[in-house]
């Protein structure tokens, strides 16, 4: 994991492509800091939290919405 500026720095667009494979996106080098390896893992957030939340439901992205 890396962080959205460093994403934008040493990722490529073809990388956002095959991460974001399976999930609809605006196909555009702006988004480029929208790589999931820019974002912290959830499943490590909620373990982090588990003390202070209880999980009632799991989603799966299917949509990557940002302006441009």
């Amino acid at each position: 994991m890396h962080s959205r500026s460093s994403a934008r720095r040493t990722d490529t667009l073809e990388q956002v492509r095959e991460s974001m494979a399976g999930i609809e996106f605006r196909d555009s080098s702006a988004f480029i800091d929208e790589i999931p390896a820019a974002c912290k893992d959830i499943d490590q957030v909620m373990t982090d939290a588990a003390d202070l939340v209880e999980i009632r439901h799991s989603l799966r992205q299917l949509v990557n919405g940002k302006g441009e």
